[in-house]
């Protein structure tokens, strides 16, 4: 199944692969041999979190690994004028202003304000304009917006 990401999301996703690839899994590799230099692998505490860590290092590069094959690049156009994967929207709400990116379910973080396109929220403000008034159901109710810009 196709997960659609922002250019910024594909590059995040490649540079983990990579440090995970080339770095970690060299220094996994070192902690493994110091411990096992250290002798009787049965009581080596050492040895055992090494390898904990690696199988984890191993587990996120295949996550990593498929992210990256199921992943494609959204094309944003901001001639459209409409909400749109990449768009960084700014809203008024309760009498406050705030500015949030739509990004893929991937990249979501709402501590950074980057909202999942198939969210809830995302969801609402997907192929909105500027102007438009925007109804958010949760699970406190129903919260209302108004765009004031995209970018």
């Amino acid at each position: 199944m196709t997960k659609f990401v922002t250019e910024e999301g594909l590059k995040k996703i490649k540079e983990e692969l990579n440090q995970r690839k080339i770095v970690l899994r060299q220094e996994i590799a070192n902690a493994i041999k110091e411990a096992k230099e250290q002798g009787d692998l049965s009581e080596n505490a050492e040895y055992s979190a090494a390898k904990a860590q690696q199988a984890e290092n191993e587990a996120k590069i295949a996550e990593l690994e498929f992210a990256l094959k199921e992943s494609k690049v959204a094309t944003y156009d901001k001639n459209l004028g409409i909400v749109q994967l990449g768009s960084l929207v700014s809203v008024k709400f309760d009498g406050s202003e705030m500015e949030f990116q739509i990004v893929g379910s991937n990249e979501a973080n709402p501590g950074e304000l980057k909202i999942s396109n198939e969210s809830p929220m995302g969801k609402a403000f997907m192929a909105k304009k500027k102007g438009d008034k925007v109804d958010v159901v949760t699970p406190g109710g129903i919260m209302k917006y108004i765009i004031l810009d995209i970018k």
